[in-house]
C-alpha cells in the first residue's frame, strides 16, 4: 500500500512544476513542448530501462512504475525542459552550463534528500554516475529541438515561395 508520504510527495512533484507553465507565454510553450514531450518519453522508456537493470531502489512495497518512475516523467521534466530552453536556447555553452547545474541539484542535492524521507534510493549507481545517466539526455533535447527549428524554418521557407 501507498504511503500517505509518498502519495503528497508524487502529486507535488507534478503539480509545482506543471503550475510554472502558466508563467510561460504560449509562443514559448508551442516552440518548446514538441522537444520536451519527445525527449520525456525517452525519459520513460530510460526509466523503464534502468528499473530493469535496478539503478535505484524504491522502499515502498509492491514495486509499481506508474506510482514511482513515472511521477518524475511527467513531473519536473516536461516544464523544467520548456523553460531551460526558453532561456538558453541558441546559446549551447549556457545551455549546457544550466542543465548541468540543474541535473547536479537533482542528483546530489535531491537525491540524497529523497532517501533522507525514505522515498528513493541509488542502487546500482552513484550520485556522479547517476548525474551523468540524467545530463547526457539534455544533449538529446538541444538535438531534437535544432531540428525541430530547422524542419519549421524549411516549411516557412517553401511557404513563403509558393
Amino acid at each position: 500500500m501507498t504511503s500517505k508520504k509518498h502519495n503528497i510527495f508524487n502529486f507535488l512533484l507534478v503539480a509545482i512544476p506543471w503550475l510554472s507553465v502558466f508563467f510561460l507565454d504560449k509562443r514559448s510553450i508551442k516552440r518548446y513542448s514538441v522537444s520536451s514531450i519527445l525527449i520525456a518519453i525517452y525519459e520513460v522508456i530510460s526509466h523503464i530501462n534502468g528499473r530493469k537493470k535496478k539503478y535505484w531502489k524504491f522502499y515502498e512495497q509492491p514495486k509499481n512504475f506508474f506510482r514511482d518512475e513515472l511521477p518524475f516523467d511527467l513531473g519536473p521534466y516536461v516544464p523544467a525542459s520548456m523553460w531551460i530552453l526558453k532561456y538558453t536556447y541558441k546559446n549551447f555553452k549556457l545551455f549546457v552550463i544550466v542543465n548541468a547545474i540543474f541535473n547536479a541539484f537533482f542528483a546530489f542535492l535531491f537525491i540524497p534528500f529523497l532517501e533522507k524521507i525514505k522515498i528513493l534510493r541509488l542502487h546500482r549507481l552513484n550520485y556522479f554516475q547517476f548525474f551523468l545517466y540524467i545530463h547526457y539526455k539534455a544533449y538529446l533535447l538541444y538535438g531534437v529541438q535544432y531540428l525541430i527549428e530547422k524542419v519549421r524554418k524549411s516549411n516557412q521557407m517553401d511557404e513563403r515561395f509558393n
